[in-house]
């Protein structure tokens, strides 16, 4: 298989596959426990069907919407994640071209592998930074400091990690940074030789939003240490709601779940929530950010930008989360794959079928701007 003969989704995943060792792989593919909510992210789509109209004259469609203050050409942005050097020596470059390519934001990691403000100088299109509450308060406060003396348009405060996943694929391999690897894993790596000699001849890696505060080059810290050691269980919303008022501009939560926490997160200030369970990496059985987004976008959508992530691998995909109320949808696997796949030319490719699929299932539904979109286009089966 070649990049020119990826179509979908899962096309892009298949060749991620070959080209990636094992265990970086089932890094990005893998899940929590038994990955149900993995699982279940994607299939929680199929629960509704889309309800077209016709003779409505869709000729010319606008794709644009407007998100904590961010005026983005699609509905879909490019959510952080982290590590992405590891997929690909390009890493968080590609993928920040291809966002401002298509006019949409794109998310940067603490654990990222470029840093911010060489982000923010290199691309004019929206950045959101995400990042994760640490027991040092004044990590957190030099970090937001940071990213807003980068010129950083969203701050985005993970809340559903304050201790990491039981994710079982990366125990199997020993995947960890930096890397412990077993036998097995070993194995997985001498087994793809190409992905070697990219990582060695090309920039290295390194996690520059936290080389500062975190020694994670003695071997000290894996990234499930990480969240376990360097991250703050005690958190609480007054943390967050300080948090907030020295942020003092769009301001974000990612992870939320409940009709609750919805409101809590309106009432301190913030901008935007991002329904998400974390791509079904943390708590494995919970529900999905698609089925919580109709309770959720009823109560404080009228409030706050409501966004969901998880599971997006089609375009009808995405309108499908529009016609339930979110302002637009987070994709995250969906770039990744292709990413290790073939570098800025995959994540291109991928973002070039998906705005198709977008632009073309619009038409077929009889839609021509997002804002047509609404629950009377969706039906449960």
């Amino acid at each position: 298989m070649r990049l020119k003969n990826c179509h979908n989704f899962h096309d892009y995943r298949k060749l991620a596959k070959r080209r990636l060792p094992g265990p970086i792989f089932n890094y990005i593919d893998g899940g929590a426990d038994d990955e149900v909510t993995l699982r279940k992210n994607t299939s929680a789509y199929d629960k509704v069907d889309l309800v077209p109209n016709v003779l409505r004259g869709v000729k010319d469609i606008d794709l644009s919407v407007t998100v904590m203050g961010q005026k983005l050409d699609v509905p879909f942005y490019c959510s952080p994640t982290a590590l992405q050097r590891l997929f690909h020596h390009q890493g968080e470059h590609a993928v920040a071209a291809v966002a401002e390519k298509f006019g949409t934001m794109f998310g940067v990691s603490s654990l990222g592998t470029a840093s911010i403000e060489e982000l923010r100088k290199k691309h004019s299109t929206p950045q959101v930074y995400q990042f994760y509450f640490h027991k040092d308060r004044g990590l957190n406060s030099a970090m937001m400091q940071r990213a807003k003396d980068a010129g950083v348009n969203v701050m985005m405060l993970t809340v559903d990690s304050i201790t990491g996943g039981n994710r079982e694929r990366d125990l199997r391999t020993g995947f960890s940074i930096p890397m412990r690897l077993n036998a097995r894993g070993l194995y997985e790596f001498m087994s793809k030789p190409h992905w070697g000699i990219n990582y060695v001849t090309h920039e290295k890696f390194k996690l520059p939003q936290l080389d500062d505060h975190v020694d994670m080059s003695g071997g000290a810290k894996s990234i499930g240490g990480y969240f376990t050691d360097m991250l703050d269980p005690s958190m609480d919303w007054d943390d967050v709601a300080k948090m907030v008022r020295e942020w003092d501009g769009e301001f974000c939560l990612k992870g939320i779940m409940s009709v609750e926490d919805a409101k809590r997160a309106v009432e301190i200030g913030c901008t935007g929530i991002v329904l998400s369970n974390h791509g079904g990496r943390q708590l494995d059985g919970s529900r999905t950010a698609f089925d919580q987004l109709e309770d959720i976008v009823m109560a404080v959508g009228d409030r706050i930008d409501v966004i969901v992530d998880g599971g997006i691998q089609r375009g009808t995909h995405v309108l499908k989360a529009l016609s339930r109320g979110a302002k637009a949808v987070g994709l995250g696997r969906y770039y990744l794959y292709p990413l290790a796949a073939a570098g800025q030319a995959g994540v291109d490719r991928a973002m070039t079928n998906l705005h198709a699929e977008v632009l073309r299932d619009m038409q077929l539904m009889g839609c021509q701007s997002v804002a047509e979109l609404s629950p009377d286009n969706l039906i449960a089966n």
